[in-house]
């Protein structure tokens, strides 16, 4: 099996139709505006924990329909049968820490709404912050969140560099796109 030196090299390499490729090329850095895709891509990080990325990808779908669309309000409202439904969906990763961490961290974004309008508005007050200040600020606002998962979501929501190597076409394409961490440089 050929080593590659960057999640770039390796999705170049794959074959289309491949779910690395796809997410890279269309996703991977590139700024989300709505809360539902910033919502969506904290649990599928939070659900990657321990697990391989190519796993999620192949669950997105399923995480998607499972969590409504990623609605944080409907979300937020999810009691003991949502749980239990969850926890039986063989679509998506079932465990009961990552299904109540997704039900929380969405409650405390609705909280986070008063103060920022959004998610986003949150992040964007917070940009540009170091990699180790984002972590701490995570940490105090949401649950089940370490240097991974938050590290991966900043770098796939286009707000801390190095989603992809320079010269990466999808790079380039994100940047285009308005990627935070090329607007504050």
């Amino acid at each position: 099996m050929p080593q590659f030196s960057s999640y770039c090299e390796y999705c170049a390499a794959a074959p289309e139709g491949d779910p690395n490729r796809e997410y890279h090329d269309r996703e991977y850095g590139f700024p989300i505006q709505e809360d539902e895709g910033l919502f969506g891509r904290l649990v599928l990080e939070i659900n990657q924990a321990g697990l391989s990325w190519i796993t999620i990808l192949k669950k997105k779908d399923a995480f998607a329909r499972a969590y409504d669309g990623f609605d944080v309000d409907a979300v937020a409202e999810y009691g003991d049968a949502d749980v239990a439904r969850l926890l039986a969906d063989a679509g998506i990763v079932r465990n009961r820490l990552k299904v109540a961490a997704a039900i929380e961290n969405a409650r405390r974004i609705v909280a986070l709404r008063p103060g920022f309008g959004s998610f986003r508005g949150w992040l964007d007050v917070h940009h540009p912050l170091t990699r180790e200040a984002w972590l701490k600020l995570f940490k105090r606002t949401f649950v089940f969140v370490g240097g991974e998962i938050v590290g991966e979501f900043l770098m796939s929501t286009g707000y801390l560099p190095g989603a992809h190597v320079r010269g990466c076409p999808a790079g380039d394409r994100a940047v285009a796109a308005g990627a935070p961490w090329a607007l504050r440089r």
